[in-house]
């Protein structure tokens, strides 16, 4: 049986059409195949060439029990310091003594708490700043929604400065400017989040249905209007959900740049690292724990909530 085709083309019969077929689908696999094992092979050179930078094949000296010297591979040396360590943060607990024990544990407790209040209040404030800031300028940093090209390249890169400076030499930066305290944390971590928030954004922008901007555009609306009645709506559940995740982030970041004067926990990891108060260390660990575990908790209950709502109403 032959299939009849336009008059400018021979006639191709059934058997013909498959083996064709067959050849292309040869062809492409043979071409997936060799991009499959050419990515393979730069992988894992780079893996190599990265584990070899980072020293994992480095072999060092190290002292054995009886005092003398021996070349050993630096992780299978390192490890039982890395448990020698641990062991020296675990506290001494006995059922006999629990109470006595967990309050010696946990003895500047009251100063620990004000610290974590002031730790959450500056993450609290630098999520506002940074939601503030992300959401404002996360349309005109979408290649979608941006007014002109000049706008988006001016946008995007103050985002990727914001977010690549990391928070820790951002607090130095204020520190200096505005000495020590939580003012230099609350400005550090707000203005990392501004960029990673307004990355996200940006990215949640550029997949909204463009169909209900283009009714407003032709109802006579200006690019606020189009933003406010047909993004806005379309994208709000994903920003609350990364708005939630960053404040879970932003309480961890708070709780180590005060090690370097900008307030919170972290001028308490500094102290307890100086002494080499190794309990004290672990008993800061389990404090920051607790907190992203509950913050995380009742994150996870308020974006259910929220999603479901918005669900109900559509």
């Amino acid at each position: 049986m032959t299939l009849t085709t336009d008059p400018g083309y021979a006639p191709l019969d059934a058997p013909s059409k498959m083996s064709v077929f067959e050849t292309e689908f040869a062809t492409r696999r043979r071409a997936s195949r060799r991009a499959w094992i050419v990515g393979s092979v730069l992988f894992f050179i780079c893996f190599a060439l990265t584990t070899w930078i980072g020293d994992f094949f480095k072999v060092t000296q190290i002292s054995m029990p009886d005092g003398s010297r021996e070349w050993r591979w630096i992780i299978p040396a390192g490890i039982p310091r890395l448990g020698e360590y641990i062991s020296k943060t675990i506290p001494d607990l006995s059922w006999s003594t629990l109470g006595a024990d967990m309050a010696h544990w946990f003895w500047r407790w009251k100063i620990w708490l004000n610290l974590l209040f002031e730790t959450i209040l500056i993450a609290y404030m630098a999520t506002v700043f940074g939601v503030i800031g992300g959401f404002l300028l996360s349309f005109p940093a979408a290649r979608n929604l941006a007014p002109n090209k000049w706008v988006l390249w001016i946008t995007r890169r103050y985002l990727e400065i914001a977010r690549t400076v990391p928070e820790l030499v951002w607090a130095l930066i204020f520190v200096f400017c505005f000495s020590v305290g939580p003012m230099a944390g609350v400005l550090a971590i707000s203005l990392h989040a501004t960029g990673a928030l307004g990355k996200l954004y940006s990215e949640v922008n550029e997949n909204i249905d463009m169909r209900p901007l283009e009714g407003v555009k032709a109802a006579g609306g200006t690019w606020f209007d189009q933003i406010r009645y047909g993004a806005i709506p379309q994208v709000l559940p994903n920003i609350i959900s990364y708005t939630l995740l960053r404040f879970e982030i932003n309480v961890r970041a708070s709780s180590i740049i005060g090690y370097v004067g900008a307030g919170g926990l972290g001028q308490e990891f500094r102290t307890a690292m100086s002494f080499q108060e190794y309990t004290d260390l672990s008993a800061l660990f389990v404090i920051i724990f607790i907190t992203v575990m509950v913050i995380d908790y009742g994150s996870e209950k308020l974006r259910h909530k929220i999603i479901g709502m918005e669900g109900t109403r559509s």
